[in-house]
């Protein structure tokens, strides 16, 4: 049975891609298009929804730092699934709500799941690079 927090980062992975592929519309539109197909976890959708928001409104931020710590990519080249896995994490080492560890390993869980079989290594590689510059490791 999955915790409930690991149930949330995964609908976020799933916000933020869907949100991506439409061009970007606002996130209430595309999580109650997704819950139409998950079902109503209430609990779980609501954390989905605020991780996704808060992805969506430092994106920029977001993607600056991802690019920086993957030396020798751009974040255009960086598949749509691992760049949103990159991004949730680094919202959440960026929060501090979570220890920096259980933020880099449910991303990489997250590329376990949804991602390549080299995604797991460049999330994390990434992640860990950003929790020491920003001093959390």
């Amino acid at each position: 049975m999955l915790r409930p927090e690991t149930k949330s980062r995964a609908r976020a992975l799933q916000l933020l891609y869907a949100w991506e592929l439409q061009g970007g519309p606002p996130v209430p539109v595309v999580a109650t298009g997704l819950s139409r197909l998950t079902g109503p976890e209430p609990r779980i959708l609501d954390r989905a929804e605020e991780l996704a928001q808060g992805v969506v409104a430092a994106v920029g931020q977001l993607d600056a730092d991802a690019a920086r710590a993957s030396e020798n990519w751009r974040m255009s080249r960086i598949a749509v699934v691992e760049r949103n896995i990159l991004r949730l994490g680094i919202l959440e080492l960026r929060r501090g709500d979570v220890p920096p560890k259980v933020a880099i390993d449910e991303a990489v869980r997250l590329a376990h799941w949804f991602a390549g079989a080299r995604a797991p290594g460049f999330v994390n590689g990434v992640l860990d690079g950003i929790a020491r510059a920003l001093g959390r490791l």
